[in-house]
């Protein structure tokens, strides 16, 4: 008898199938393919969509945005390519009502548009507050304006009448609904007032010393538009170019870009505990599928045929039953994806664009991976068993070969994985995490299987209790199998509880419902007190109350410093404007000092954000001039803080430790959240008309729909990732089920009784829950804090009652596992059992 490998392949594929022994393989592999290509397929879609509209987002293929007029190489270089552009000019202003309407004003963000605007996407307007919304190709004509609806309410205006801009008068003729490259900028979350180009003379407002921003958009053929972007990124670095950019969809959207990728990295994270889990339940499964085909091996090997065979017949099977659960994966992914495309609805504008075939081909190469390198290597030593082994019921330890693959497998297992996680710090966290708890947990659980032996009085102990410590001690290799298994699988479950009660609810928190959705600015001194009574009169309990002095820095450590003192863009213009600088004796609550310290009262001290001293390359000690209106201020910086900037809270760059910064020109900043009644912002402004009254409701409700959407999405995953969870529960706990099933025959053989059976099972679950639940709680503590500190960005620390709680939670979940899987062992005749084991 000498069957080709390809042959015997599929016949021993046919049995295993019939007998239901590739039935946990194929679900293992299946889970951890469905949750990564569910993922890769959203994630591959959500990078195309963002590229697609990111043409809308910026206004055109490429954007230069300068502070001046565009510079004429940048508009003949774009005609000389044959680009077809657009100009657009933005600045903030007042926006007023007419006297005999009250004379109300309103900070506005000003734009004028010409013709051809906008290159990508289109405006949507309605002819009126909630009338019907229709996207349109037009602007403003000449002696029109067009504003967002929340305006009209603020200066108590109505569709036609005269907006006061400057020296003009313009008929409100259209409401703005969306404008698709309006950005994130502070200035533009004021109320839009759009204009036509030809109007703008006649408002006065663009002076010589007026701060504008000028956005030149081109569109036309990807390679010009490519050349364009190129030479102009080189132009705009040139020493005699100032206040030239060429933005990008990062700059010009990074609020949505900054949700979407923490999004990815809450999916991916879930994504990667799946396919761990998935490769320990297949590595389970794959002893157990070896231990079955003893006998198997050893009777074709007594037929003659080769070690090669057999092994290629093995690899065959495996290659076989890895593209069906590869390609079933695949499918459920496709499917599965679509749910997130459903719970994220509303990030990105659009239908989203259709996969291409990466999530496929990944998947199918990280189920055949994860077979190959976790199933295989136990199941080629099945080729080299010897005839007369299968009467010692084991396989022996790994071969030089099978050790190999193991080596390759494991290697390339976790370079996927990394590739995966699309976050370097989020791969190694949960990859080494992971690879490092098994160790941990193999160590530990073998220290306990020693220590329980001696820790267990034979004399007085419980009969019971004696039988499941003399059946965990008289096999230590099984219980350290089984604690380490059952410890990962617990790992992944408690480490998902803390991330959905923790790391989410902080993730909310960064951005509450009570957020603040006020900045009002330019608030004197002398209505300091009313106007902190006004807000108390109107029931505003809770506001951040700041002073904010403008000032230029202008030398640090005694040398002077200006744009051309720096490389970076973004030195070059944080240095080249004015910042608002505040001072307080105790440091902001919503600030985390990450170096130095903030000692309140401190003369002389600066606490500087560390974003901006990583930027202008600052360091601690280091002494900082600030040009306050004419006066010059020097501080030493004694402190870093960690600002988050879409808390919604005031922040600021640099901060003074103290009550008072003497002699600087001071005004006010209060950040609210404004009370529900009717016409509080208008009666504010006109007690107080020289106060700038900034509304983010608009954006704070957005930031935190998104927000809901994501935490939707990654709960949803978070059932692929526990079903993984408990396929591996249930392989830890019947791993040695038939071992099981021949020590307890024995002793039903020589007089056990049934009860005392099951206590002793029993007890030996719960023993085995409570010590993997406890290591499990841990270590998904330790891992928790990594994740939260490196990758997700939040401040969090566990409650101490974590490793407790998942000690119970692991002996409830072993003994319900125990129960489902080993229930069969107590009630299978003891002649059945002892004549399999003598088969």
């Amino acid at each position: 008898m000498n069957l080709s490998f390809l042959r015997l392949g599929w016949r021993t594929l046919a049995r295993d199938l019939r007998a239901g022994e590739l039935r946990l393989l194929i679900v293992a592999v299946t889970l951890a393919v469905a949750a990564l290509t569910s993922v890769g397929f959203f994630a591959d879609r959500l990078q195309g969509g963002l590229q697609r509209d990111a043409l809308q987002l910026l206004g055109g293929d490429a954007v230069v945005a300068s502070d001046n007029p565009t510079p004429a190489p940048f508009v003949d270089r774009a005609k000389a390519l044959g680009l077809q552009s657009v100009t657009t000019l933005g600045f903030p202003t007042m926006g007023r009502a007419s006297d005999a309407q009250g004379g109300a004003s309103k900070l506005v963000a000003l734009k004028s548009v010409q013709p051809g605007y906008p290159l990508r996407g289109s405006l949507t307007v309605a002819d009126a507050p909630g009338a019907l919304e229709q996207p349109t190709r037009d602007i403003p004509a000449p002696g029109e304006v067009w504003v967002d609806a929340p305006l009209l309410e603020s200066l108590n205006l109505a569709m036609g009448d005269k907006l006061l801009l400057g020296d003009a008068q313009l008929r409100i003729a259209r409401i703005i609904v969306i404008e698709p490259d309006r950005g994130a900028g502070f200035m533009n979350f004021a109320p839009r007032v759009m204009v036509n180009e030809s109007d703008l003379p006649a408002t006065g407002l663009v002076q010589p010393a007026s701060r504008l921003t000028h956005r030149f958009a081109v569109i036309g053929p990807a390679p010009a538009v490519k050349a364009f972007s190129e030479w102009a990124a080189v132009e705009a670095k040139k020493p005699e170019v100032h206040g030239v950019r060429v933005e990008s969809l990062d700059s010009g959207r990074p609020e949505m870009r900054q949700t979407l990728d923490r999004a990815q990295k809450f999916l991916s994270l879930v994504a990667l505990l799946a396919a761990l889990l998935s490769a320990v339940a297949v590595a389970l499964a794959a002893r157990g599928f070896a231990a079955e085909h003893l006998d198997a091996s050893a009777m074709l090997r007594v037929l003659g045929q080769s070690q090669r065979t057999i092994a290629g017949a093995y690899t065959t099977e495996f290659a076989l039953v890895g593209l069906f659960a590869s390609a079933l994966g695949v499918l459920l992914g496709y499917a599965v994806h679509h749910a997130f495309v459903l719970l994220l609805a509303g990030l990105v504008e659009s239908a989203l664009p259709p996969p291409s075939l990466w999530p496929v081909a990944f998947g199918v190469g990280m189920g055949l991976t994860l077979l190959f390198a976790f199933g295989l290597p136990p199941v080629l030593q099945l080729a080299q068993v010897p005839p007369l082994r299968v009467i010692r019921r084991d396989v022996g330890g790994l071969k030089p070969a099978s050790l190999a693959v193991l080596g390759v497998g494991i290697a390339g297992f976790a370079a996927l994985l990394l590739t995966v996680s699309s976050d370097i710090k989020l791969g190694l966290i949960a990859v080494g995490g992971f690879a490092g708890a098994v160790a941990l947990f193999a160590g530990l659980s073998w220290v306990a299987v020693k220590l329980l032996r001696k820790s267990v009085n034979e004399s007085t102990a419980p009969r019971w209790l004696v039988l499941a410590t003399r059946q965990i001690s008289a096999r230590p290799a099984y219980a350290v199998v089984q604690v380490s298994s059952l410890a990962v699988g617990l790992l992944a479950l408690v480490l998902l509880v803390l991330l959905r009660t923790d790391l989410v609810d902080s993730w909310r928190k960064a951005t509450p419902p009570d957020a603040p959705n006020r900045f009002v600015i330019n608030v004197m001194p002398d209505q300091s007190e009313a106007f902190q009574q006004t807000l108390k009169d109107g029931g505003v309990a809770r506001y951040d109350w700041y002073p904010m002095i403008r000032g230029r820095l202008v030398a640090v450590n005694g040398q002077p410093v200006g744009p051309d003192s720096y490389a970076d863009d973004r030195a070059k213009r944080l240095v080249d404007r004015e910042f608002n600088l505040s001072n307080a004796v105790e440091a902001p609550a919503h600030n985390q000092v990450v170096a130095g310290a903030w000692t309140p009262g401190e003369e002389g001290a600066i606490s500087v954000e560390e974003g901006i001293a990583q930027t202008l390359g600052l360091q601690m000690g280091d002494r900082l001039t600030f040009d306050m209106g004419g006066m010059q201020n020097e501080a030493r910086v004694t402190s870093l803080r960690k600002v988050d900037w879409g808390s919604m809270r005031a922040n600021f760059f640099v901060m003074y430790p103290v009550a008072e910064v003497k002699n600087a020109p001071v005004t006010y900043l209060a950040a609210y959240r404004a009370p529900e009644a009717h016409g509080f912002d208008n009666a504010l402004v006109r007690q107080f008309p020289n106060i700038t009254n900034v509304d983010m409701g608009a954006t704070i409700a957005q930031v935190q729909r998104v927000l809901e959407q994501v935490i939707r999405a990654v709960e949803f995953l978070f059932a692929f990732t526990l079903a993984a969870g408990l396929v591996v529960l249930f392989a830890a706990v019947t791993a040695t089920r038939e071992e099981r099933a021949r020590e307890y025959a024995i002793m039903r053989a020589v007089g056990a009784r049934a009860s005392l059976l099951r206590q002793v099972q029993r007890a030996e679950l719960v023993g085995v829950g409570l010590l993997a639940g406890f290591l499990a709680s841990a270590v998904a503590v330790g891992v928790g804090w990594a994740l939260a500190r490196y990758v997700f960005d939040f401040t969090w620390t566990a409650a101490p009652w974590v490793p407790l709680a998942g000690a119970v939670a692991g002996a409830v979940l072993a003994l319900a596992a125990g129960w489902w899987g080993l229930r069969e062992v107590l009630l299978r005749p003891v002649v059945d059992t002892l004549r399999r084991a003598a088969e």
